[in-house]
């Protein structure tokens, strides 16, 4: 079979194409047929060594198929099933993955696999962050960055979803239309604006209740500065680069805030708490409630350009591999 594999840290390039023998389902395990695999930041990080991955190995959290065998004592799912997933151990840019059944869940109908391997791990990562990280409220008031990517159009529409006020960033009026598709009430075009002056304008001075930033390092301190005493602020991605380290009396200087930095693992730890996470992400996205936007497919063997496309923060939406 093809796979993509990565033998050392380092750019788009270490993403090579290979032929490597189709792997067997031992106990416990299913094989699938990928049909999909999603592009992430998290691939990113792994690929270039930020997150240390032992080598060689294929990249890919999430991904979506129809599973060709099972290994033994596997009895609840069968030849033919869609399933769809996110796993930790990275193996989905691939013809086909080898998973523990526990972690691949069925496709509902209605869903086609494109939008549930586009569904996971942004997904789950919304869910996480608006209904556990910071419990988004009525009446609630967060400010959202890169509101105009797959995860942040997800956040901005379960943040709505729970009644909330959505306050997004993005770089150009293009991608401001799409997150006030998604649901935002405001957006900010921190390319022409100071996005921690027009926050304070917008809120009165107060400040939000929570800020969800994947970006990381460009926009830490100024969204710091956004927070409501006693609110809390949510680093949860590093797209400029990682945060610098702080001293924890910043966080009481800015009005005693809460600061996280949360992962999806640790949001999954049990089987319930994946079904649930889930389970309500494929159910809305297959009633019509969350729209999941894909912004581009490529084949396998372009990974590595999808990689550039995703890190030049020009997307919108989901990109995938599709097979």
């Amino acid at each position: 079979m093809k796979a993509i594999r990565v033998s050392e840290p380092g750019g788009p390039e270490k993403l090579v194409l290979e032929n490597i023998p189709v792997p067997e389902p031992q106990t416990g395990q299913i094989l699938v047929r990928v049909a999909a695999a999603g592009v992430n930041f998290i691939d990113i990080y792994q690929r270039t060594g930020l997150y240390p991955v032992p080598a060689p190995f294929t990249p890919g959290q999430e991904g979506a198929g129809v599973v060709e065998a099972v290994g033994s004592g596997v009895d609840t799912i069968k030849a033919g099933d869609r399933v769809t997933w996110y796993y930790a151990s990275p193996c989905s840019y691939a013809e086909y993955a080898v998973l523990p059944a526990n972690v691949a869940l069925p496709v509902p109908n209605g869903a086609d696999l494109k939008t549930a391997a586009a569904s996971m791990l942004q997904g789950m990562t919304a869910h996480y962050l608006t209904h556990s990280t910071y419990p988004v409220k009525a009446g609630d008031i967060c400010l959202v960055h890169a509101a105009a990517g797959g995860t942040g159009m997800l956040i901005t529409q379960m943040a709505k979803m729970a009644g909330a006020q959505v306050i997004g960033t993005t770089s150009t009026a293009e991608k401001a239309a799409q997150a006030k598709r998604a649901g935002a009430d405001e957006v900010i075009l921190y390319t022409e604006q100071d996005f921690q002056a027009e926050v304070k304008r917008l809120t009165d001075g107060r400040g939000v209740d929570v800020v969800y930033d994947s970006v990381g390092k460009s926009t830490w301190e100024k969204s710091l500065n956004c927070v409501r005493p006693r609110g809390m602020m949510v680093t949860f991605g590093n797209a400029s680069g990682p945060v610098d380290p702080i001293q924890p009396l910043i966080l009481s200087a800015k009005g005693s805030i809460f600061l996280t930095r949360p992962k999806l693992a640790d949001y999954v730890a049990s089987p319930d708490e994946l079904k649930w996470r889930a389970g309500d992400v494929l159910g809305w996205a297959a009633a019509g409630k969350l729209k999941i936007t894909i912004d581009r497919e490529y084949d396998l063997a372009d990974a590595g350009q999808a990689h550039t496309d995703l890190a030049s923060r020009k997307t919108s939406g989901k990109l995938l591999l599709v097979l």
